[in-house]
């Protein structure tokens, strides 16, 4: 068992070891609560089993990043648990435990699969340090996993662009909630990104093969989503012909994307709860209950603390989903990935055969200056409305939308190279102008492409003292 003959070590918190779960399996307590208070006290989340079989139901419900297995139990022997747990996840770190100073079978499961052996007795700083050992494998393995997505993707993770500090901080997180199967929970404003985020979760993990089904809760009419989600039987309402799947049946082995959570009804949250915690549902109309195995990736751009403090979203349900929470940063915190991500958008268009397009520093600075309330999604709606309607291969600012146009007045500087405000009827003046001198004085094509009447237009000019 485990001694402590000498004064351990000061114990820190290993980084990213909150991020792993570990099961300690050993059917003597006193071991198991040894084991527990160190890897607690690093940071590790624990869970215990005194069974190779109470640990496969521990594994099932909430993952394993890294094992303890006692070479001898009770049932099953060690070395079939051994190659269980690496069938059920075969990139858990298993470190065998064996007594007595005989390593053969320790060798013999290390040649099966096992990262690491060591031998009872073993001293409390001994455990300390392969646990630091096994958490700095788990972080090498985590970034070589990201340099090679950022190898497929130069400029960011996988399909989400942006190398912002707050980004980079942001892929560290997904790489460690792929190879859980944890709920996570994503929160940020509209046009961010989140479904992106929750993608490369599910694709850089082990179930990738796997269905990946989004939900969007916001938009299925409140009386269909029940039927959606679980299923239904024939006759269990008006028009229900024939039996149908639902989305958490069909996403068996992959993971269900909740997008906009918080506009579930109530009393479907506790049906979601219920099948969260138990793992299995019941379709509309039936009496049977079907076991399910999906993980659930839940987004909003939501409050939720503030939902569940006002009674429309259930506290219970809220603790189950944040179990692991990301944070999308909007764009505005972002700015520097702003010409990355034009570029992506602008290389999109050039793809798909139209007409090459490329900013000129006048609109990326008008571009760089806007907060963008939509975000990304609005920047790419932007984008690709200037590339319909510019008639040069350079766009400029009068081919943005008028929100960014107002911006660009603050840009201006004057002679001592401070930044001065410009009044909104000046700016006006120079984009009408600007306008009509890039479509070559034709004044139709200017009112249509500004958005405004043509004789407003022709009223405008009067104003500025231009004739026809």
């Amino acid at each position: 068992m485990a001694t402590a003959e000498a004064p351990m070590a000061p114990i820190t918190q290993i980084e990213g070891a909150n991020l792993l779960n570990l099961i300690i399996v050993d059917d003597e307590r006193a071991i198991r609560e040894a084991c527990r208070e160190i890897a607690s006290s690093l940071g590790f989340k624990v869970f215990v089993a005194e069974s190779a079989e109470h640990a496969y139901r521990v594994m099932e419900s909430h993952g394993a990043d890294v094992v303890l297995l006692d070479l001898k139990l009770p049932g099953v022997g060690g070395v079939e648990a051994l190659h269980q747990m690496k069938s059920r996840r075969p990139d858990a770190v298993v470190v065998v435990v064996t007594g007595h100073g005989t390593v053969e079978s320790a060798v013999q499961a290390m040649k099966n699969g096992a990262y690491d052996y060591f031998t009872k007795p073993f001293s409390l700083d001994e455990l300390k340090l392969l646990l630091e050992r096994v958490a700095g494998h788990l972080k090498l393995k985590t970034e070589n996993r990201m340099l090679r997505e950022s190898i497929k993707s130069k400029h960011g993770f996988g399909n989400i662009i942006g190398r912002a500090p707050d980004m980079e901080k942001l892929y560290r997180i997904i790489a460690k909630a792929a190879q859980s199967t944890h709920p996570v929970l994503i929160l940020g404003e509209s046009g961010t990104g989140k479904e992106l985020v929750a993608r490369s979760i599910h694709f850089s993990g082990p179930h990738r093969e796997k269905p990946f089904i989004p939900v969007d809760c916001g938009s299925l009419v409140p009386t269909l989503i029940e039927s959606e989600l679980f299923g239904y039987v024939k006759g269990a309402f008006t028009g229900a012909n024939h039996s149908k799947e639902g989305l958490l049946a069909i996403a068996e082995g992959g993971t269900v994307f909740l997008d906009e959570v918080g506009e579930l009804p109530v009393d479907l949250q506790a049906k979601l709860l219920r099948a969260i915690q138990e793992k299995e549902i019941r379709p509309v109309g039936s009496t049977r209950r079907v076991p399910i195995n999906v993980r659930i990736l839940a987004a909003t751009n939501k409050e939720l603390e503030q939902a569940v403090a006002q009674g429309t979203f259930r506290r219970d349900l809220y603790f189950r989903l944040n179990v692991l929470t990301l944070r999308i940063p909007p764009l505005r915190e972002r700015r520097q990935d702003i010409p990355l991500l034009a570029q992506h958008f602008l290389d999109r268009v050039n793809r798909d055969g139209q007409p090459k397009r490329e900013l000129n520093d006048e609109a990326l600075k008008a571009m760089l200056a806007y907060d963008w309330p939509g975000n990304v999604r609005e920047l790419e709606n932007c984008l690709e409305r200037a590339c319909a309607l510019a008639t040069s291969s350079v766009l400029s600012i009068v081919d943005l939308p008028s929100s960014l146009t107002a911006v660009r007045g603050s840009l201006t500087a004057d002679g001592n190279g401070e930044p001065k405000i410009i009044p909104i009827a000046e700016l006006e003046k120079r984009t009408i102008l600007s306008t009509i001198e890039q479509l070559n004085g034709d004044k139709l094509m200017a009112a249509r492409l500004l958005g405004i009447g043509k004789t407003t237009l022709y009223r405008k000019l009067k104003e500025y003292a231009i004739q026809d």
